[in-house]
């Protein structure tokens, strides 16, 4: 009895927990030997007969064949020079729970305008499984929009340092995804490249620093500018605001062209196909190349640029973040690749509810029915609030 009232003792349930993972995740890299992502499948010459035509996810995408043209700003950004430093009012620190990095830095960032919740009140309702390794920036938005309505909330790709410094100068915290890297390895051959969310309060110039509330390293964390630019890209420079409603008018200004979503996309896209120019080798351009192309739902284009990433090789856990290419393989009909990838996603993750729905997915274009709406339940149960696993079970007539 005291052995059971002991491990719900928060702290060391969280050992407890985070043990079971370390182990579970070993046998499985045992089992499952962890090489790269893999490589482009040979292409059939003739397409496959009686493809299914599908609509397999809720989640809108803006419709376009084509990029949109240029959007007219209605402000440009302030040609006001920057000061050389800025500190922010540094929220209460908060360190992250198990695989809680999102929730933990935008409690943090909610924080900061007077926001009385905690990392749990975040977790509890876009990731309500401790276990699930992953929240979505689009899953925390809409926490934001919908439980902190009081204030506005954004994101945008494509940034830059010097775009990151004008928000921080307007006074409004920035919060972004980028890499990280375990000290130690989960598995045989562990990369240990993984994902992170920054909180940014500050900037110096002299120093070439910003200043970041880390729910991992610690409050006012100084990263350098070049190395936070080098780990942001890997996530096509994807950057979070909020801010209040008398500060719209701001951040416009401060954005620009880039407010307008479809222009932003349009900057962003040109900002990777420019890099991979400049870099036929780098992986992570090419990847973002294809993640700006599903946008504009040019889904063969943008599989080609994922092939071309793919080839380069990415981090073992890329596709726990990241799922571009599963829209993309799955819209340009190319269910093998999008087998391949799923399977070796869910060898790493195997309760990524992004990776189980579009296994599922490929399961049913490959004809199993049966098999994929395993593989939705699956999804749901990892993640119960997630709508794109319960419309394809709507979808399939099946219930959870």
């Amino acid at each position: 009895m005291i052995v059971i009232l002991l491990s719900q003792y928060p702290p060391i349930n969280q050992r407890l927990i985070w043990y079971r993972e370390v182990t579970l995740a070993y046998v499985r890299g045992v089992i499952y030997p962890a090489g790269p992502v893999p490589t482009p499948l040979p292409q059939p010459t003739v397409a496959q007969a009686g493809t299914p035509a599908v609509a397999p996810s809720k989640t809108p995408i803006p419709t376009s064949a084509q990029l949109p043209p240029e959007a007219t700003p209605t402000s440009m950004p302030s040609p006001t020079p920057l000061p050389g430093s800025v500190m922010l009012a540094s929220p209460a620190w908060e360190k992250q729970d198990i695989n809680n990095c999102g929730p933990a830095a935008l409690a943090m960032y909610l924080r900061y305008f007077g926001w009385e919740g905690d990392q749990f009140d975040i977790s509890n309702l876009v990731k309500p499984v401790r276990e699930d390794r992953n929240v979505n920036v689009e899953e925390l938005i809409y926490y934001v929009r919908t439980q902190a309505g009081w204030l506005n909330a954004e994101y945008r790709v494509g940034g830059d340092i010097q775009l990151l410094k004008r928000i921080l100068a307007a006074g409004i915290p920035v919060m972004i995804e980028e890499s990280f890297y375990f000290e130690d390895p989960f598995w045989p051959n562990d990369d240990l490249w993984a994902a992170h969310y920054q909180l940014l309060t500050g900037y110096d110039d002299a120093q070439q620093t910003f200043t970041a509330q880390d729910s991992f390293h610690g409050a006012n964390h100084k990263v350098p500018f070049s190395t936070l630019d080098d780990y942001w890209k890997i996530f096509n420079r994807v950057y979070i605001l909020v801010f209040l409603p008398g500060q719209v008018e701001t951040v416009k200004s401060i954005l620009g062209p880039d407010w307008d979503v479809d222009t932003n996309r349009r900057h962003a896209l040109e900002t990777a196909q420019a890099e991979a120019e400049a870099d036929p080798e780098d992986a992570f351009a090419w990847f973002n190349v294809g993640s700006n192309q599903v946008y504009f739902e040019n889904y063969n284009e943008a599989a080609l640029a994922y092939d071309q990433a793919r080839n380069l090789s990415l981090p073992q856990r890329m596709l726990r973040y990241q799922f571009g290419p599963f829209l993309a393989y799955f819209h340009a009909g190319r269910n093998q690749d999008l087998l391949a990838l799923t399977e070796y996603a869910l060898q790493r993750t195997p309760n990524a509810e992004e990776a189980l729905l579009w296994h599922g997915w490929a399961l049913y274009r490959d004809g199993d029915s049966t098999a994929a709406v395993e593989e939705f339940r699956a999804a749901l149960e990892a993640n119960p609030n997630y709508l794109d696993a319960q419309y394809a079970l709507d979808f399939m007539g099946a219930s959870p």
